[in-house]
């Protein structure tokens, strides 16, 4: 196997963490491969696949989140290729033991790590180094006009960003007028 899958204690929520060969030279690593695929579900549960690629550079103590689609929620497999971020997913998947749960980790170019965030959880990052350059597949194609939100920093979530004090959070307009989830009433 080249990637060992952790479980962050919400179910279909993973860590992944590649096998890296490295030597004086460099590294090699596969990021992706088949072994996914038995992690890989739409939401209904059946199998599926990653539709599109997308990749974000962003500053220091830029937050992007938390986001999903209402009807067309995307699976992500997320990773860093430069810099760090602290990754969160909620889970807002109906009938779910852990609704309104959130996890996180760290993801950085160092250590490769990637987060496997099924349908159905909204998605955020807050970048930790000066600058991160952030890379992830998903299993629907993005949707402007589906997209929706709730507050980072929502009480009743209670997300632990990991934001060391005194760093400036930087949200976009869009991302400073989201919803509480009780305001949002969202659900998958």
């Amino acid at each position: 196997m080249k990637f060992t899958f952790t479980d962050t204690g919400i179910e279909g929520l993973f860590i992944v963490e590649p096998t890296v060969f490295g030597d004086d030279r460099g590294y090699f690593m596969e990021t992706y491969n088949a072994e996914f695929e038995p992690y890989v579900k739409h939401l209904d549960g059946s199998p599926a696949t990653y539709v599109q690629d997308n990749q974000s550079r962003s500053k220091k103590g830029v937050l992007r989140g938390l986001h999903s689609q209402r009807t067309n929620p995307q699976g992500k497999l997320v990773r860093v290729t430069e810099g760090e971020v602290w990754d969160v997913a909620v889970d807002l998947r109906r009938n779910s033991a852990t609704y309104g749960k959130s996890a996180g980790v760290l993801l950085s170019a160092e250590n490769k790590r990637q987060f496997l965030i099924p349908e159905g959880f909204l998605h955020g990052f807050v970048v930790l180094s000066d600058f991160a350059t952030f890379t992830y597949k998903c299993t629907n194609f993005y949707t402007p006009n589906d997209e929706c939100g709730i507050a980072w920093n929502d009480p009743d979530i209670a997300a632990d960003w990991h934001i060391p004090d005194g760093m400036e959070i930087i949200l976009s307009e869009k991302d400073k007028a989201n919803p509480t989830l009780r305001e949002a009433g969202l659900v998958f």
